[in-house]
């Protein structure tokens, strides 16, 4: 009956057209854009922030090993130190297998310090330590430390 009434007065009694229902579309998706685009750029600062806090925490553990190292052998043993990505190790020496920790590697190096009040030739009293970490190949955090005897 309402199509009778429709096409005796030319009337349009039908939804929308297919243009009318394409703009709609249109204009919903760039609005619901606006709305969820933060939501991801937030989700990925997360993310990164999260990578960085374990990178540090990692790079602290691996300096308190290196710190309770006795003086002379800091340089000798721990200069050069690294650790592949996926095979970082806990204190004991154990590889992580927590899937966590899969995308990151560290390296070390030492050096030694001598101050200004201190000749070339006398042994030096500190060794600087630096402890890099890197999450799939970048360097995301490093803790350096002055160590001395």
């Amino acid at each position: 009956m309402s199509s009778d009434i429709c096409k005796k007065h030319r009337l349009r009694c039908g939804g929308f057209t297919l243009p009318e229902a394409t703009l709609a579309m249109v204009v919903l998706s760039m609005a619901a854009a606006g709305v969820l685009l933060p939501f991801a750029d937030g989700a990925s600062v997360q993310a990164e922030g999260l990578h960085r806090s374990l990178a540090a925490s990692l790079a602290n553990d691996l300096l308190e090993r290196i710190i309770n190292t006795p003086f002379d052998e800091v340089a000798a043993i721990w200069h050069g130190y690294t650790e592949n990505q996926g095979q970082v190790k806990d204190a004991s020496g154990t590889t992580f297998t927590d899937p966590i920790y899969a995308n990151y590697s560290r390296d070390v190096s030492c050096h030694y310090v001598y101050v200004p009040q201190q000749g070339g030739t006398a042994a030096p009293n500190f060794v600087l330590a630096t402890v890099r970490v890197y999450y799939r190949g970048k360097q995301i955090a490093t803790v350096d430390r002055l160590i001395s005897q």
